[in-house]
């Protein structure tokens, strides 16, 4: 045989394995060249005994050695890692004594492909038809094409604060029984963070104490089982999920982390980082191969069968962005076909993709729709081919005719729309349709649904024929993620829409485009301080997520003036009038703000005199506010100092974040329990509220109820989507749509929510008449309900809705006897006249 391989394929991952397979089924000279010392490593480096999954499930699996009506080419199924590994093994003619054989291995379809193992590659030279590749060893191979299937494991991100390189901290887990009585945390809740924590923790003989940081409030990146299997364990005690919560420092013995409402220190004996791996981009640049972007997340160009930027030499799996184990397979067939023909075979989610695409119009090839998504949205711009036909399985691609309406004000939705041909028509004021402002080809809509949950805020129309994509949140916070273009396309545009939604006087686009431009979106922690009471700044804030604290230093100590929610604007009295910051504001929970330079948003005001006046107005309500607080420092009673610890109270009762929150008075409340019993009579006998639990501060009690937060920490990862929120705010679960999963009670930190058995049938009256079957009339009580409920059947989350749909409103307020029980709005409570008039009162 020549020393110049027709192909040589470096990385025996499944994507390696399976081109290397293939090209042994057609005869094509080939090497294999593997860095360690046996087969797929990322699969080998698996933690032992782990379930590996085989999805997409619906994805027809085509790897190498696969012959249509002959071989099945190389096998892969749902199952253990060990049997897997054993199969490719037998596929590749590979002897690892360290992988137990299984029972009827011998029926196992056999390539004989040619693989060097402990072959680490460090050089590429030469062009196509003759390239020279150069190992660790010394070793030299000449090929005429290259297949890089080399994917990312070995180049996997570090955490990002001091002691990142404490010997605590690893990327791997090989076998969870080697860790007995660990405390361990686990950074990461991608698929293998998960994996890693559940791994360790629901073993109760290996008794370790594990806790896994989110980062956010969802699981964007995992798969469904996973998520779910995560959250249950949570609930079960078996480990602890911290939501919101990132590393801030190593030390040993301890991690220190940064929550929501603040710093936590958590002890640890083994840290596991789990949160991602880049390319190796130096050496894969060195070949002359190029990349979508600068970004250090970007994935190199590739064209529709894999060949990069330098000629003879292609890409797939991992490298390509598309990791999921099926599909790296089917890449392995399909490069190798498109080598040895010269033309690209349709991949096998063609099928798939066509009846994604199937609804729009011209019946357009596959092809047609992934280009025109990929080059006229914007969101879209750096994703691979790869990544788009990812990307389209998991969405809804749909057309519209002039006035139809694709989604209408007050309807629920949560998912991301983006346009890429036509325009539509946002109807802004509901009393007047003909009132529109247009949305053009390329944009999105619905992100404030995505953000907040919130129901839709507006009718939007196609305003001429149009084509859209729907990406559901799962899929667009996955995008967001994994693509920084996306990420920054969606700020920008969620930004430019806040400000004119915010500041209305006629503004329009073009008239901030320099201010948004310039804008800058940060991320503060609980406690943070913003601006700083005597400081020189001039910048003013949006809130963008969560809500900030404003504080004056009065007589040496810090007295609270007001409470600032999100989508509301501050900083403004030093921008207009260059005074010195009179106030300190803080972020009363983990929080996000838009930070704008003063001066252009002065010459904004000085091109926008209707601006000007709204902004003065609201700068002379807030100093009047501000100048009543400031006039009792000098009376001899507690006035001031009961305002700012009641106002410090309700903040850790997560009030900082509310929209809505039940309270109760407890110099009225007299302890009849009618809150909760009317309660349950509108909610099928089961109350959604403790009255009894909760905390209490000076005369306010807040039970155990529903805050109906800002954005809300249940709606974080709802697989069927069963929580939503009405028009009122409430933020309520569909009973129909819930699958009992259990993530949005553990996603809650206030307890608010319970996983019930669904009501059984009630017998009948003349059943109960005649042979005392059932509870007898009216609603049945939650005891009967509990004791005859099907336990086949998978209980239903439930928690307060704010009685939507009651007329007259909740009823844990309306069957309150003396006016105990009130609902409010935090950031309308939390003022000095409100709380100091309940006081006197």
């Amino acid at each position: 045989m020549s020393d110049l391989y027709e192909v040589a394929i470096i990385g025996s991952g499944p994507a390696g394995m399976s081109a290397a397979g293939q090209a042994a089924k057609r005869g094509m000279s080939h090497v294999l060249l593997e860095k360690t010392d046996h087969l797929s490593d990322t699969i080998f480096k698996y933690q032992k005994g782990k379930h590996v999954m085989a999805t997409p499930s619906d994805l027809q699996l085509r790897a190498g050695g696969y012959e249509e009506d002959g071989s099945a080419g190389m096998l892969f199924a749902e199952g253990k890692r060990e049997k897997i590994l054993r199969i490719w093994n037998l596929h590749c003619g590979v002897e690892d004594d360290s992988i137990p054989a299984f029972e009827g291995e011998d029926a196992t379809e056999s390539w004989g492909v040619n693989v060097k193992f402990n072959a680490e590659v460090t050089e590429v030279e030469g062009d196509k038809g003759d390239f020279t590749i150069k190992t660790k060893a010394g070793d030299t191979v000449r090929a005429k094409t290259i297949i890089l299937a080399i994917g990312t494991q070995g180049n996997p991100n570090k955490l990002r604060c001091p002691g990142a390189d404490h010997p605590m901290i690893t990327s791997q887990l090989d076998d969870p029984e080697d860790h007995i009585d660990k405390n361990v945390v686990v950074v990461g809740t991608g698929d293998a963070g998960i994996e890693n924590a559940l791994g360790l923790a629901t073993d109760p003989a290996l008794g370790n104490t594990v806790t896994i940081l989110n980062r956010g409030d969802n699981f964007a990146k995992a798969k469904t089982k996973n998520a779910t299997d995560l959250t249950n364990a949570d609930e079960e005690k078996h480990l602890r999920i911290a939501y919101r919560t990132s590393p801030t420092e190593v030390r040993d013995g301890e991690m220190v982390v940064e929550t929501a409402t603040g710093e936590e220190i958590i002890p640890c004996e083994m840290i596991i980082a789990r949160i991602g791996s880049q390319p190796p981009r130096k050496f894969i640049e060195s070949m002359g191969i190029e990349f979508t972007s600068e970004d250090r997340s970007a994935f190199p160009v590739l064209s529709p069968i894999f060949e990069t930027t330098k000629q003879g030499i292609f890409v797939i799996g991992a490298l390509a962005g598309y990791p999921l184990i099926k599909h790296c397979m089917n890449q392995g067939f399909d490069v190798i076909e498109a080598i040895a023909t010269g033309d690209a075979v349709k991949p096998a989610d063609e099928p798939l993709l066509e009846a994604v695409f199937d609804g729009l119009p011209g019946n357009e090839s596959v092809d047609h729709w992934l280009d025109v998504y990929s080059q006229n949205v914007a969101i879209f711009e750096g994703l691979s081919v790869l990544q788009m036909r990812e990307l389209m399985l998991d969405s809804t691609c749909r057309a519209f005719g002039p006035g139809e309406a694709i989604f209408r004000r007050n309807d629920p939705g949560s998912s991301l729309f983006a346009i890429a041909q036509g325009s539509v028509a946002v109807e802004v004021n509901p009393n007047d349709p003909s009132i529109t402002v247009p949305i053009g080809q390329g944009s999105i809509f619905g992100e404030v649904g995505l953000i907040s949950g919130r129901r839709r805020g507006a009718t939007i129309r196609a305003a001429e024929d149009t084509v859209v994509v729907e990406l559901s949140r799962k899929a667009a916070l996955k995008l967001i993620g994994s693509s920084p273009q996306a990420d920054a396309a969606v700020k920008r545009i969620s930004i430019e829409r806040q400000i004119l939604q915010m500041f209305g006087s006629g503004l329009t686009p073009a008239d901030i485009a320099p201010l948004i431009e310039s804008a800058e979106i940060v991320e503060v922690k609980a406690g943070e301080t913003v601006i700083e009471e005597g400081a020189d700044d001039k910048d003013l804030f949006i809130v963008r997520i969560g809500s900030m604290t404003v504080e004056k230093d009065i007589d040496g100590k810090p007295v609270f003036l007001s409470l600032i929610p999100a989508g509301n604007f501050f900083g403004e009295m030093a921008v207009i009038d260059g005074s010195k910051r009179t106030s300190s504001v803080k972020a009363s929970i983990k929080s996000e703000v838009i930070r704008l330079p003063g001066e252009g948003f002065l010459d904004l005001l000085e091109k926008k005199p209707q601006l000007r006046q709204r902004a003065l107005e609201v700068m002379a309500e807030r100093r009047a506010s501000n100048e009543e607080i400031e006039s009792q420092r000098n009376k001899s009673d507690d006035t001031l100092d009961n305002f700012s610890g009641t106002a410090a109270f309700l903040f850790e009762q997560g009030m900082g974040e509310a929209t809505d929150a039940l309270l109760i008075d407890e110099r009225l409340c007299v302890g009849c329990d009618n809150c909760e019993k009317a309660c349950a009579d509108s909610h099928d006998g089961l109350s959604r509220l403790d009255r009894e639990a909760g905390k209490s501060f000076a005369y306010l009690h807040v039970p155990i109820s529903c805050r109906h937060c800002e954005h809300p920490h249940c709606m974080a990862d709802c697989p069927p989507n069963a929580i939503q929120r009405g028009a009122d705010g409430e933020v309520s679960i569909n009973a129909e749509t819930c699958i009992g999963c259990g993530n949005c009670k553990s996603f809650c930190p206030y307890g608010v929510i319970s996983m019930e058995p669904v009501p059984p049938e009630k017998p009948s009256l003349l059943k109960w008449l005649m042979f005392g079957s059932g509870p007898g009339p009216g609603e049945a009580p939650y005891s009967w309900r509990k004791k005859h409920a099907d336990p086949d059947v998978a209980k239903k989350a439930v928690k307060c809705d704010m009685c939507a749909g009651i007329e007259g409103g909740p009823s844990c307020v309306r069957a309150c006897p003396t006016g105990a029980a009130i609902r409010v709005s935090p950031d309308k409570f939390l003022t000095f006249k409100k709380l100091t008039e309940d006081v006197e009162n």
